[in-house]
Formats: structure tokens, C-alpha cells, sequence
């Protein structure tokens, strides 16, 4: 079995980070990622869930900030529950690994 998913999108708002009462480094953040074809007007864009942990939780949470551009590598979770006699899904990414793809507004640039 393969479960495999690589993303890029921008960042919808800063990631909310925690730590598990395990000492356990934990990032969320959503991505926004416009679908392929159609006309401008009839633009969908898709808000896909990241979950990252430990060492990769703590870089995410130092530098990817609110309107990033990112690529996620990292695998597709599904959970389901149920809340109020409905079944509900949630969808989420864990990233195995992840991209800042913008060009750094921190580094000077050679122009005079």
C-alpha cells in the first residue's frame, strides 16, 4: 500500500502551535490551493489541513507565516467520528517534510 501526498499552497494563517503532556512538538496550519480549469469566475479553491510533529512542527512553526507559499510532502489521514447522530469525517495531512517556496524578503538583494 502507498499513501502519498504532495501539496503546494499558500498559508491561510500563521501555525497554531502546541506541546503534547508527552513533550511532543506540535504544529496545524491550513494551506489554500486554487483547483485547475474553469473560468475566473467559477475559481474553487480547496483549505487542506497540515498536521506536523516534533523537529519539522518546531521549524513550521519558526518560519512559514500567513500567505507562504509551501509545498507539503507527507501522507493523507482520514478520521471519522461522530457528533450529534451525524458520521463525520476529517481529512488531514501529516507532513513528512515540507518546502518554503517564496523568495526571502530577509536577504538582501543586490540592487543599488
Amino acid at each position: 500500500m502507498f499513501n502519498k501526498a504532495v501539496l503546494i499552497g499558500r498559508l491561510v494563517k500563521d501555525p497554531d502551535s502546541r506541546v503534547t503532556s508527552s513533550g511532543i512538538s506540535l504544529a496545524r496550519f491550513t494551506i489554500a490551493i486554487d483547483r485547475i480549469g474553469g473560468s475566473a469566475e467559477n475559481k474553487v479553491t480547496d483549505f487542506i489541513n497540515i498536521v506536523a510533529w516534533r523537529r519539522l512542527a518546531e521549524i513550521a512553526t519558526q518560519y512559514l507565516k500567513k500567505g507562504k507559499l509551501v509545498a507539503i510532502e507527507g501522507s493523507l489521514r482520514i478520521d471519522q467520528y461522530e457528533k450529534d447522530g451525524h458520521n463525520r469525517e476529517w481529512v488531514e495531512v501529516i507532513a513528512d517534510n515540507f518546502q518554503m517556496l517564496d523568495r526571502s524578503t530577509d536577504v538582501p538583494s543586490d540592487e543599488s
